[in-house]
């Protein structure tokens, strides 16, 4: 399976002529970044690359999602249900689930759409935070043809500073649709330059 998984990952990345960029990530444990997200077609490239890599990426998804009769199906996909009714938050909820695992690598859009927005989703930060795992910088270019992983950030006790590093690593990176990227920003930012 692993080796038809790859061989279908090259196919998709050559006949669609794109080309890979790092290494696969070190780490047992991160949560990955998967940016800019502004097309459907950022899954099926997200995946090429996985196969790739060979990466069993983990994703998140509503616990109905995963009801009869796909269920299994969306955990054989990697994904991982959350339940937001849960008096738990969804980051304690996910920084234990990382916490039991022997090896997981997280997939998260920090976008959260394919469509503008004035902020990034900032679970991905505090997921990473909470579960002392670094964050791996994931990308597709759309405007080169290439995708791959980039650095790895350990989430420090400075936001601001983790966050322009990963800034400085999007600013050149192009996703099929440039006008839907968002501002790579959280919140949380701009609520520490009011106090």
């Amino acid at each position: 399976m692993k080796l038809l998984k790859r061989w279908l990952g090259h196919f998709v990345l050559w006949i669609f002529g794109w080309e890979k960029v790092g290494e696969r990530p070190k780490p047992d444990k991160y949560v990955l970044i998967a940016a800019p997200h502004t097309s459907n077609w950022d899954l099926i490239f997200m995946l090429a690359y996985a196969y790739v890599f060979d990466l069993h990426i983990s994703w998140l998804g509503k616990h109905s999602l995963f009801k009869f009769p796909f269920g299994w199906f969306m955990k054989f996909l990697g994904g991982i249900p959350i339940d937001r009714r849960s008096s738990n938050n969804a980051v304690k909820q996910v920084a234990e689930i990382i916490a039991k695992s022997k090896q997981i690598s997280l997939a998260i859009p920090p976008e959260g759409t394919r469509s503008h927005r004035d902020y990034w989703k900032s679970g991905f930060y505090y997921i990473a935070r909470e579960a002392n795992v670094p964050i791996v910088l994931s990308f597709l270019d759309y405007a080169a043809k290439r995708g791959g992983f980039g650095p790895t950030i350990m989430p420090s006790d400075d936001l601001r500073a983790d966050m322009d590093k990963i800034r400085d690593f999007y600013k050149d990176i192009k996703g099929k649709f440039p006008e839907n990227y968002n501002r790579i920003r959280l919140r949380a930012e701009d609520e520490e330059q009011v106090q």
